[in-house]
């Protein structure tokens, strides 16, 4: 059964990830901390100028919480000041994910309308994430705007909810995305004129997971697939509490046990310096051969990274839709 409105009428929060982004940010500059400072559960301590000095080098626990008041994340930046295309919204009852009403978001390009055969780029949000995120926190319709007034390639963006968790992997509950996708959204948007064939990934935080595991997949000869900050941990049971079902669910499903079937996919994978994943996600990409495209920026896990990186990312998928 499916609902449909237009435009989308969604709830406006910040996309969840693994961790809440934080509205508005108190930033500090490094000359407060003229004796150091740690971020330690939710509190502000001073140190000595060693302690302070250990907790950069994360002999102590607390660089990334010290990141943020230290103002190294960065400000959220300003979306472009651009008209966006049009926006569609609806909510889809998936039989594949044992009932869930699973809402999503189809973002035109300017210039483009319901019915127009464009690619499709599915865009994945992190734990507990909301399909309207891409629009109503991530600005997304915006910078696709400005990043086809600028000459990309034109593309729909379809964003998703993304459930307490997900991996967008099948759970031993029997909640199955990827059946949801193959056998429900992706034949919802055939029937609305947008070309399926090929589609790009993209996601961010367990959604930068999830676009990893779904490019290794032969549900779709992907275009191509972009990880922001993807949640890569590497180790055995070192994942937050829910997203694998076991060790065994781990080792099928984690990007890090699925590198040969990554190959021949164009990647982009982007991580903040002062991400609590930053070192996984550089381990990862020094394991992929050829290393993939992106890197290592200053910023956190948090918006304020994921829509710096959004311009880029952008043109990177738009080119890789137009070689599919």
């Amino acid at each position: 059964m499916l609902r449909k409105a237009s435009p989308s009428g969604g709830r406006s929060k910040p996309p969840v990830g693994i961790w809440p982004a934080r509205y508005p940010r108190r930033v500090l500059s490094r000359r407060a901390f003229v004796v150091g400072a740690a971020v330690t559960g939710g509190s502000v301590v001073v140190l000595g100028a060693g302690a302070y000095a250990l907790v950069e080098t994360e002999v102590l626990p607390g660089k990334h919480r010290l990141a943020e008041v230290l103002g190294a994340c960065g400000d959220e930046p300003t979306p472009p000041a651009v008209e966006p295309g049009p926006v569609v919204s609806g909510v889809l009852a998936s039989d594949a994910r044992n009932g869930a009403e699973v809402g999503w978001t189809v973002v035109y390009p300017p210039g483009s309308s319901e019915g127009d055969a464009l690619p499709v780029c599915l865009t994945l949000p992190g734990r507990g994430g909301h399909h309207t995120d891409a629009v109503d926190a991530l600005h997304l319709d915006r910078y696709l705007a400005a990043a086809v007034e600028q000459g990309t390639t034109p593309f729909a963006l379809v964003s998703l909810d993304s459930g307490d968790a997900v991996n967008w992997h099948r759970r031993a509950d029997g909640d199955d995305p990827v059946a949801m996708l193959d056998g429900e959204l992706l034949p919802l948007l055939d029937t609305m004129g947008l070309s399926t064939a090929a589609p790009a990934l993209w996601g961010w935080s367990l959604g930068g997971t999830g676009a990893l595991y779904l490019a290794s997949t032969d549900l779709r000869p992907w275009a191509g697939a972009v990880a922001s900050s993807p949640a890569l941990w590497n180790r055995p049971g070192e994942w937050q509490a829910g997203t694998y079902d076991d060790d065994a669910d781990w080792d099928r499903t984690s990007p890090w046990h699925r590198i040969p079937e990554l190959g021949g996919v164009a990647l982009r994978i982007d991580c903040g310096a002062d991400d609590p994943l930053v070192d996984d996600v550089r381990a990862f990409r020094a394991a992929l051969d050829p290393t993939p495209a992106g890197g290592i920026e200053a910023g956190c896990h948090d918006s304020a990274f994921w829509m710096r990186m959004a311009p880029a990312q952008l043109t990177f998928l738009g080119d890789c839709l137009a070689r599919s």
